[in-house]
């Protein structure tokens, strides 16, 4: 490295060297250079400061005026070197107060945050969580501005070569019933299917594309008695009228838990879908960025099906 007036940078620890071991012989062990290198950088040191730098004494290389008010500067320049861009940013969990960002839809908050944000709160519990629900191109936008850390669930968008992604677990859909209804057994009749009311929702998540493509392709037309853009009025809709609603799985198995509801598999099989977490290359080496899709894929990464 160099400075504008071609001073090279490096040769700097040859001074300190020198100056400290009063001998080049063990500067040069020092600094892990063979004798003649650490010489040859003595002699551009002295052609280029236009002084000796350091001559023979009784107590060996002795520094000279000039070599000696080089050793302050140096010793600041080396250390802050050594402390502000070399020493290790090693990150803390238990320690950082870092916001962690998230694009999830609603059925992502549902199916992640609840797991996570209990791991978050046991080992790094001074850390935060914001979630956010963007368009596409705002989500890509995030992450290769840091705005946004990780993109969980299914972004089938997010493909370019910038973004890396790793596969958590496949899911797939599932129908869901009042707990009373008089329709019973595992799974639900394309009879039944076609002839009930079905409540749909037209949430912003991609993943609800996939039932409602699936139903196009095979020109298979429900008897719509609600559309909403809401996940979350849905398990007590279900659970007070004889409307049926098809979900995917997670959202089914959350919303049995706070209302009464009974899981019905649909007549039809369904393309089973992979949930992800997404990150720009940029932050493939972070620190805090690798520490999060660890934990994201300790938590879930392999939970097939569910």
């Amino acid at each position: 490295m160099s400075t504008d007036t071609g001073f090279d940078l490096n040769l700097l620890p040859v001074v300190l060297a020198i100056a400290e071991e009063r001998s080049v012989s063990r500067a040069a062990q020092r600094l892990g250079w063979s004798q003649p290198k650490v010489s040859i950088a003595l002699n551009k040191l002295r052609v280029a400061l236009g002084d000796p730098l350091f001559v023979r004494g009784s107590h060996g290389m002795s520094p000279t005026p000039r070599a000696t008010a080089l050793l302050g500067p140096t010793r600041e320049i080396l250390g802050r070197v050594e402390t502000e861009v070399l020493a290790s940013t090693r990150f803390e969990p238990a320690e950082t107060t870092r916001r962690f960002n998230f694009a999830l839809s609603d059925i992502g908050e549902m199916t992640f945050l609840p797991k996570l944000l209990a791991y978050l709160q046991a080992h790094a519990p001074h850390a935060t969580v914001r979630s956010v629900t963007l368009p596409p191109e705002e989500i890509a936008a995030g992450l290769e501005s840091g705005e946004i850390d990780l993109a969980l669930g299914y972004f089938p968008d997010l493909k370019a070569r910038n973004f890396f992604q790793q596969r958590l677990f496949t899911h797939n859909f599932i129908s869901l019933l009042n707990a009373r209804h008089r329709i019973k057994g595992e799974r639900i009749s394309m009879a039944d299917f076609l002839r009930i009311g079905h409540a749909v929702i037209r949430a912003e998540g991609r993943s609800q594309e996939i039932f409602e493509q699936l139903l196009a392709k095979h020109k298979i037309e429900r008897r719509v008695v609600l559309s909403t853009p809401h996940f979350m009025s849905i398990p007590f809709i279900i659970a007070s009228t004889d409307l049926l609603v098809t979900v995917p799985y997670a959202v089914g198995e959350s919303f049995a838990r706070i209302a009464s509801i009974r899981l019905i598999q649909p007549p039809l099989e369904i393309p089973q879908f992979d949930l992800k977490q997404y990150w720009h290359r940029k932050f493939h080496k972070d620190e805090p960025n690798v520490w999060i899709r660890t934990v994201v894929a300790k938590l879930f990464a392999d939970r097939a099906g569910r």
